[in-house]
């Protein structure tokens, strides 16, 4: 469960960040701007858009995402369902004092002077046209916190959170919904099915719901359910985001296809990245993108600044997962030339390499190469257990690689102690590079690499089953 819920949490943040450039032009632009994938360099995070984002910077998506999070660990459990409706009412509005986007709806109901179990639902009775994304945009970490619990207390924490700024019943529904496709998948279900399911069992007053995100709707059917209706309300939101999950096979392709829509792209594919991230897991996210989300979160204790080790840590705390603390890095080694221009490091030795180096990360760093503008940060276990998607770091770290060469930028791979992780990568890379079997790209690397560890008899019989069939041998 856990790579999958880390898929989403994350996800769900990447796609806010890739599609706020693009947040409310037209249909088309991010296959413009970006005809084919950009592996080098910064990749695609280019940041920009309205409201100037920072390459990379989640907007006001993940943030209320992150306060809801903050708030649900922070609850004693007393409360209903274990969400305190009051607490993350005033941790919303101290968040949008000074928020740089906050939506019409939710800053109306935020603003009132009702008490805050009324204030969602006053609005919704003066204005009952309104159904904005907001409650489901911010769905993913509440998703993932109540996914081990039954199908009606995952619906019901929908209900709690989305009622806290939206009353309407739609709202609700909406979010329910994508609660459950994430419930389904983060547990060995399959999300579609968990879906269908729910959608036989909804209100008559629901309809849209059935319509709009049945298996062969499509946001190219000129004549499909809801065509009048943008994806800045609960319904199209979802619409879309579901069914660029749905025709898609990978996550890149989930979140472009959805950006690719045009309109309120970051929150679509805010809820695209939640809901592939949940099926993809993390290590389909591509690392080019991870790597660089951040944001800035105004809680009661002041402002901070989340970044994907913060996510990723914020995403084991939901699942009420132990922490690891980081151990100290030994005596440096490297950075070694393996080939030219390509460099094996510990973790000491790479945090000295210059900043015009490309550092490629298999292991947590805090905040050792923020000044290092091209780098990647991959998420890679050094254990024995497996791993569904290894394959899916290996061949994007390898891309990678190749890429930073292709620029004639120098390149570092390390991990903690330069040995396990950064052996499987560099082997991997020479596996493909050179069209060597498993054994002959060992033997090449332990002449020229001390830190060679071939401990993580997983990672050897990857390199001697999977990869081999995928590579090309001489």
């Amino acid at each position: 469960m856990r790579h999958r819920a880390l898929g989403a949490v994350i996800g769900s943040a990447v796609g806010d960040a890739l599609g706020a450039p693009f947040e409310f032009g037209p249909a088309g632009q991010y296959s413009e701007r970006f005809p084919a994938p950009v592996l080098g360099g910064i990749g695609e995070m280019t940041g920009g858009g309205g409201f100037g984002w920072a390459p990379g910077e989640f907007t006001d998506d993940t943030q209320m995402a992150v306060v809801q999070a903050m708030s649900i660990l922070a609850d004693d459990g007393i409360a209903d369902n274990g969400i305190d409706g009051a607490d993350l009412f005033e941790r919303f509005r101290t968040w949008a004092y000074d928020a740089s986007d906050v939506g019409n709806q939710t800053r109306a109901v935020l603003g009132s002077r009702e008490p805050w179990h009324r204030a969602a639902e006053e609005h919704f009775r003066r204005h009952p046209d309104r159904a904005g994304n907001g409650a489901l945009m911010r769905a993913t970490p509440t998703a993932v916190r109540f996914a081990r619990a039954s199908a009606t207390e995952t619906v019901e924490a929908a209900f709690t959170t989305a009622g806290i700024t939206h009353g309407g019943p739609h709202a609700g529904w909406g979010t329910a919904l994508f609660h459950l496709m994430v419930r389904a998948s983060l547990t060995g279900g399959d999300p579609f099915d968990a879906l269908a399911d729910a959608l036989d069992t909804l209100p008559d007053d629901q309809h849209r719901y059935r319509d709009m995100l049945a298996p062969d709707w499509s946001p190219h059917d000129p004549g499909r359910a809801g065509a009048e209706l943008p994806n800045g309300t609960v319904w199209g939101c979802l619409a879309e985001a579901v069914w660029a999950v749905r025709s898609t096979s990978t996550f890149a392709d989930a979140i472009t296809t959805t950006i690719d829509l045009g309109g309120d792209t970051d929150t679509v594919a805010a809820v695209a990245g939640g809901l592939a991230g949940a099926i993809h897991g993390i290590a389909g996210i591509p690392s080019r993108w991870a790597t660089y989300v951040h944001g800035h979160v105004t809680t009661p204790d002041g402002a901070t600044t989340y970044r994907l080790a913060d996510l990723q840590e914020l995403t084991l705390r939901l699942l009420g997962h132990r922490v690891a603390l980081d151990t100290a890095p030994g005596e440096a080694c490297g950075p070694t030339e393996i080939a030219p221009g390509l460099h094996a490091a510990d973790l000491t030795a790479a945090a000295g390499v210059p900043t015009d180096w490309a550092v490629m990360s298999f292991c947590r760093v805090g905040d050792r190469f923020d000044a290092h503008p091209v780098r990647r940060l991959a998420y890679l276990v050094d254990t024995e257990r497996a791993e569904p998607d290894l394959e899916q770091v290996v061949a994007d770290a390898v891309d990678t690689i190749d890429a930073f060469l292709a620029e004639g930028r120098p390149t570092v791979v390390h991990c903690h102690h330069g040995a396990s992780r950064t052996g499987l990568i560099l082997r991997a890379w020479l596996m493909r590079q050179h069209g060597w079997d498993a054994t002959i790209a060992t033997e090449h690397l332990a002449e020229r690499w001390p830190r060679l560890s071939q401990w993580n008899e997983r990672f050897d019989h990857f390199l001697h089953t999977t990869w081999t069939q995928r590579t090309e041998i001489r």
